[in-house]
């Protein structure tokens, strides 16, 4: 897993190329192996054509020429053009067809990336940059369209080009063959040298791109903040400080990564000054035709080219294997909260809700943020959690909705321990609201009908209605039709609240879980959503975490809740008897409302 980190922090790198990573690139071909299959056909005849032409070039110098055999010539110039124009249609098709294969294979690893991501615990995205996370979705899968367009497939056109060309020069002449092939070690120790330098080289402005991205995203998600505290030019300085480093490291990878192919050609030039020489001077027993010598540097050429393209996807591979890191990185995270083997479905549930002696830390050796907590609700009641910040309200609803796993003891609904039903089932019946709503890019019927895709629009304004918004809702450009825009910034932090209400009531859960859902509701808004929801609230289990206790008062029982563990708990007209933590709190409330009042009597007067 990634070194958890901030975006001036690098993540870990792996010293070695991992060849698993490169054959788990070949298993997205499985599903395109009929396309591929005809593409090979296509490359491998292209190939064959390529180590023909050489051979006509032969006779033509050998045979046709010296002898003015004009028909021959001719022939040869007519076969010539045929394989000319039948190498061009296939570069066309194999253009064409790799680079579909190519794209459909990234977007079945974007697919499986997106869809593993949604499967993650909170905690994963609690510890990491978000940009990080989207680089890998995005940028990494992106750099790795060459690559996958065209250096899987035309490896083995190479490949096949090399071996034939290789025998075809030794059955020419076996002497040249091999005087051709003497500077060949020294290509293979110029590759190896790189290619630790450029994986190297390459891991680095990885992680360089992964930071930069992840300040982007933090900067445009505080944006408001920054523009309140006019950090705007501090906030410039460091995007400049990052990408600079971004700059510098891409400028070094590229200067070690074009050192390839200088080297290559150069060594290849030499080969074929060196043929020349060899063939010429009559070397090593030596004694070629011109045209055998001529088509002897075509075939010296077909080698190279193969060489010089394997060079360049192996580039391509050094390049993409510090990226490959990140993607399967990312796909071999196991998610914390999954199915057991054999899990049930949750059958219809009437809201029975037992926490059993419940244990739970974040960290198996990490401290306890939930001390044993024990408490046994009756179907259809509401309850209420209040406590300081930090207490472990939002730490107990959280489990029930099995977002984390308990430590120790179990919860159990209607009798079933939830680590034994399937996620879905569960979930499917619970309506969560937190305070930090969240609303789509869309419009604001399809936000509401997001938890209900079955909805018909008068269940939708029914539910709007419920909750107070079908008002405002109505006052808006198009109404149930007003495009909302991302996050809904062009809406009111109650709007947004409200519009997430009627969000999980039209849902219709048999357990309810309101976290904070009211605090940025003002208080004439709030009375009015408390009057629409009492009809709602009957006969659904509901977990109201409230700080203003205005809003929790008729609770069927009130648990206060420190240090993770449950202080005290009763009515509110029976804790305030007991004088204890919640009347403390009550008490102060009171004073700090008193005080707000008095203020405000003072400025009229």
């Amino acid at each position: 897993m990634a070194k958890r980190n901030t975006y001036n922090e690098d993540e870990e790198l792996e010293e070695k190329i991992n060849l698993h990573d490169i054959v788990r690139i070949a298993a997205y071909l499985k599903a395109y192996l009929g396309q591929v299959a005809r593409i090979v056909v296509v490359v491998l005849l292209m190939s064959c054509i390529t180590v023909a032409a050489p051979y006509l070039t032969k006779i033509m110098i050998d045979s046709a020429i010296p002898h003015k055999d004009f028909g021959q010539l001719g022939l040869l110039a007519g076969v010539f053009a045929v394989l000319i124009v039948l190498y061009e249609i296939g570069v066309r098709y194999r253009t064409v067809a790799i680079t579909r294969v190519g794209q459909m294979m990234l977007k079945d690893m974007r697919r499986d990336l997106f869809t593993h991501i949604q499967t993650l615990p909170f905690s994963y995205f609690d510890s990491r940059p978000h940009g990080k996370i989207l680089v890998r979705v995005v940028n990494y899968v992106n750099t790795l369209s060459d690559t996958l367009s065209s250096g899987l497939i035309n490896v083995i056109a190479d490949i096949f080009t090399f071996v034939v060309t290789l025998v075809v020069m030794f059955v020419v002449d076996w002497r040249l063959a091999l005087f051709s092939l003497i500077l060949f070690p020294l290509l293979t120790l110029w590759v190896l040298v790189l290619q630790r330098v450029q994986k190297h080289a390459y891991q680095l402005l990885s992680n360089k791109q992964s930071n930069l991205n992840a300040y982007v995203h933090e900067s445009i998600a505080g944006v408001k903040t920054t523009q309140t505290f006019a950090r705007e030019r501090k906030q410039f300085e460091t995007f400049q400080e990052q990408q600079g480093t971004v700059r510098h490291f891409y400028m070094r990878a590229i200067y070690v990564q074009d050192l390839m192919w200088p080297g290559v050609q150069t060594i290849s030039a030499m080969t074929m000054a060196f043929i020349y020489y060899v063939g010429i001077m009559g070397l090593g027993g030596v004694n070629v035709t011109t045209g055998v010598l001529i088509a002897f540097v075509g075939y010296a050429n077909n080698f190279w080219n193969p060489v010089i393209d394997l060079g360049n996807f192996y580039n391509q591979l050094i390049t993409c294997s510090a990226y490959l890191e990140r993607i399967f990185e990312t796909l071999d995270i196991k998610p914390e909260i999954t199915n057991k083997p054999g899990a049930a479905s949750l059958p219809h549930i009437r809201g029975k809700v037992d926490f059993n002696d419940v244990v739970f830390r974040y960290e198996p050796d990490g401290r306890n943020i939930l001390n044993l907590v024990d408490f046994h609700i009756e179907p259809g009641k509401t309850i209420a959690l209040v406590g300081p910040t930090g207490a472990g309200k939002t730490t107990i609803v959280s489990l029930l909705s099995r977002f984390y796993d308990v430590s120790e003891g179990s919860i159990a609904i209607d009798g079933y321990d939830i680590r034994d039903v399937t996620l879905q089932s569960l979930r499917r019946q619970m309506g969560v609201m937190l305070q930090d709503t969240f609303v789509f890019s869309g419009n604001v019927r399809e936000n509401i009908r997001y938890g209900r895709l079955d909805a018909t629009d008068e269940d939708i304004v029914e539910a709007a209605k419920a909750v107070h918004a079908d008002e405002f809702i109505r006052e808006m450009p198009d109404g149930y039709d007003t495009v909302v825009e991302e996050r809904g910034s062009t809406m009111s932090a109650g709007q947004r609240q409200l519009i997430s209400f009627a969000r999980v009531l039209l849902a219709d859960p048999r357990i309810l879980i309101l976290d904070e859902a009211t605090s940025n509701i003002d208080t004439r808004t709030e009375q009015a959503l408390q009057a629409g929801l009492q009809h709602l609230l009957k006969g659904r289990t509901s977990f109201v975490i409230a700080h203003r206790l205005s809003t929790i008062e008729n609770s069927d029982e009130i648990y206060y809740i420190d240090h993770g563990q449950i202080v005290e708990h009763g009515t509110h007209a029976q804790l305030l008897k007991k004088k204890g933590a919640y009347y403390r709190l009550y008490e102060s409330q009171y004073a700090m409302l008193k005080v707000q009042e008095d203020n405000r009597d003072g400025a009229s007067a």
